[in-house]
């Protein structure tokens, strides 16, 4: 190996450790330009068929939008979608699934330690607490009424056959440690 290719190997590796120690120390020094870039780029290419469900603003524009709705091939009354969850600093497209049933209308999210079974009353109360999941709920099984305001669907539910006297509930089932 000539000085010269040796030394160009020893600029290089030292340009890459400098280069690896600025972002170790200053992990946001570059970062902001590039994500804002890829949010930008997800924001503009939005999918076809998204439903926007809600719009607030905190600190800018936040959106909760469905997608994707698609009817279980082995039972009607379940739901798979997804979720278009957009804010200033970040997007995150979950998939859920819903339960359609009159007996049991339920949503069912995760995260990654658990599985959130929410049993639902559509046409029932509506707070702050289950709010999205009644927006949701709504979007996938009855699409039409996408987007409207749950707690004005009280006719609509009973129509449906739904007795808007349903307890709600939480099932939180742990995933196993990994």
């Amino acid at each position: 190996m000539s000085l010269s290719s040796y030394l160009m190997r020893a600029a290089y590796w030292i340009t890459s450790l400098s280069l690896l120690a600025i972002s170790a120390v200053q992990p946001g020094l570059a970062e902001p330009s590039l994500r804002e870039k890829v949010l930008e780029q997800m924001r503009a290419s939005r999918p076809a068929d998204l439903v926007v469900l809600e719009t607030r603003e905190r600190g800018g524009t936040s959106l909760l939008g469905i997608f994707a709705i698609q009817v279980d091939s082995s039972d009607p009354d379940l739901r798979g979608y997804k979720l278009w969850r957009e804010s200033p600093e970040n997007l995150i497209i979950p998939t859920e699934s819903v339960r359609c049933s009159r007996n049991e209308p339920m949503r069912v999210t995760r995260d990654q330690t658990a599985i959130y079974l929410n049993r639902l009353n559509p046409g029932g109360s509506i707070t702050s607490a289950n709010r999205e999941h009644h927006l949701v709920w709504w979007a996938a099984c009855e699409p039409k009424h996408a987007g409207e305001d749950p707690s004005l669907l009280t006719e609509k539910a009973k129509a449906l056959g739904f007795s808007t006297l349903q307890k709600e509930s939480q099932e939180i089932l742990q995933l196993p440690m990994q």
